[in-house]
């Protein structure tokens, strides 16, 4: 009778168990799904409202777009010439990493070209774009001005504002420009990553504008990226942040990381992030 009851103890414990892998393989599945099938395709614009004594009246419209790692299968990339188009930018920007492989450019170049801005469309090299496409010129064909170390001076409503970009892999040459920028201006930084927020202590520089985390890709609940790929970790892995006078914003991003990464985001949601730089007071008038 006891070992009756001790096999019946066993066998229940057995199902028991069984259930329970059952159901964290279906969740496992569930998860895996929604982060390669869905997640990655929904793109999403995150607009934000700036303000700024350099600026007397009207406003600055600034699209930034990051990270779009093309891959031979298209994701995102239909999307966002149909989400830019209707935002009339006066100003389009790309903080770096065009493609995951050297097939995929040309298309990413005919997407990239068929943006629209008043004022210019203006771009630098991320990791990718400096590390295995150094020798190519990413943004023939595009509109996009590639910014090897320079400031461009743009002119809207009367506000004079400027754009500086520096590549990945700058040299100190070109980074000694961020302390020639006029302060006449509202002034925008370019960079691939967040990295360097900490040394513009005696720039110009009002807005920093970087991607590279993908707001770590793949994130947790209440605990956010788990990687970043920064030198600071997760101080600055997405979003909004002021660092002395500089106001950074880290872009999640549009694709997905290349190589060994696994093609999938959770909780980080691919992004594009329009800035409408107005007066100090908010008004646009």
């Amino acid at each position: 009778m006891a070992k009756s009851k001790a096999g019946r103890r066993r066998r229940h414990l057995s199902r028991r168990w069984w259930l329970l892998g059952v159901f964290a393989a279906m969740f496992i599945l569930l998860v895996y799904s929604y982060g390669h099938f869905i997640e990655p395709y929904r793109l999403e614009v995150t607009h934000l409202s700036l303000e700024s004594g350099k600026l007397k009246s009207g406003m600055i419209r600034i699209v930034q777009i990051s990270d779009l790692h093309c891959d031979k299968m298209v994701r995102n990339e239909e999307n966002l010439v149909r989400l830019v188009k209707p935002m009339n930018p006066d100003v389009i920007v790309f903080t770096g990493d065009m493609a995951n492989t050297l097939e995929a450019v040309p298309y990413c170049q005919e997407v990239l070209g068929r943006l629209n801005a008043r004022l210019g469309k203006y771009a630098v090299r991320g990791n990718w774009d400096s590390v295995y496409w150094g020798k190519i010129e990413l943004f023939n064909n595009t509109g996009f001005t590639e910014l090897k170390g320079a400031t461009v001076r743009l002119v809207k409503d009367g506000n004079v504002f400027y754009i500086t970009g520096l590549p990945y892999g700058y040299s100190d040459r070109q980074f000694d420009v961020l302390f020639s920028i006029p302060s006449d201006g509202y002034s925008i930084l370019l960079y691939h990553n967040p990295d360097i927020v900490k040394d513009l202590k005696n720039t110009s520089v009002d807005l920093y504008l970087a991607g590279h985390t993908h707001g770590g890709q793949i994130a947790l609940p209440f605990y956010g990226a788990i990687i970043t790929l920064s030198k600071y970790g997760k101080a600055y892995e997405a979003g909004l942040y002021q660092v002395g006078g500089v106001t950074l914003y880290v872009n999640r991003g549009i694709g997905l990381e290349g190589g060994w990464a696994p093609r999938m985001r959770l909780f980080a949601r691919p992004e594009i992030a329009v800035f409408d730089i107005v007066p100090a007071g908010g008004s646009s008038a």
